[in-house]
């Protein structure tokens, strides 16, 4: 579990590409100390799995699923990401609940600044948008954000330049891909709403019942 607060920004040293997966090289320093192989770290939003520690950073298998389901496949040597390390028991939520299991990518679509924030258009498909809500919380790239206002279409954020500068925002320009996590409570409320719906059983109460009981 992680709150979408990143505490680093690493940098890919190497990516081992296979046919279907993939092994990231990742150059960091402050999500080190205490790290053990095995620990989850979330990259970019997504939550890999330690797999190998080094002097200066670590290794993450990358499966084919989240290849395809996330923005990882695009990263190059070189390439900054969000690091965030799960959150430990006694840590403080500064964002929200974030799983590390996005649900999609979108794409910028605007980027614009006013007197003291950065602004950021987020286009995505309706299957995310659905759980999008103006004031609500979502996680682009694995940073915990405001939802600022929501279209058919898309959405956006405003953004202080202090996280900007902290996080691979700072690299995101107009076309990029980005991964998004929505707010999992719409998500379980929706699921757990289902059953419900479908062990409607059909009423016995007809005109008939009423007028015979002298309704």
């Amino acid at each position: 579990m992680f709150t979408g607060i990143v505490e680093e920004m690493g940098q890919i040293r190497n990516i081992e590409r296979g046919s279907q997966s993939a092994v990231l090289h990742i150059r960091c320093e402050k999500v080190l100390p205490g790290t053990k192989v095995g620990d989850s770290i979330a990259v970019n939003g997504v939550c890999l799995t330690v797999t190998a520690m080094t002097e200066d950073g670590y290794t993450a298998d990358v499966m084919a699923e989240t290849l395809e389901r996330s923005s990882l496949g695009s990263l190059r040597r070189g390439s900054r990401v969000n690091l965030e390390r799960a959150m430990a028991a006694d840590g403080r939520f500064g964002g929200h609940i974030v799983a590390g299991h996005i649900d999609g990518t979108g794409t910028v679509s605007k980027i614009s600044r006013d007197e003291t924030a950065v602004w950021y258009t987020i286009a995505a498909e309706p299957e995310i948008l659905r759980y999008i809500v103006e004031k609500g919380s979502i996680t682009i790239d694995g940073i915990s954000l405001t939802v600022a206002h929501v279209t058919d279409s898309d959405f956006s954020v405003s953004i202080i330049p202090h996280t900007q500068q902290n996080t691979v925002l700072a690299d995101r320009r107009v076309g990029d891909i980005v991964n998004l996590e929505t707010d999992m409570i719409g998500k379980y409320v929706e699921k757990l709403l289902q059953p419900q719906e479908s062990e409607k059983k059909e009423s016995k109460i007809t005109m008939e019942f009423l007028a015979e009981h002298g309704f």
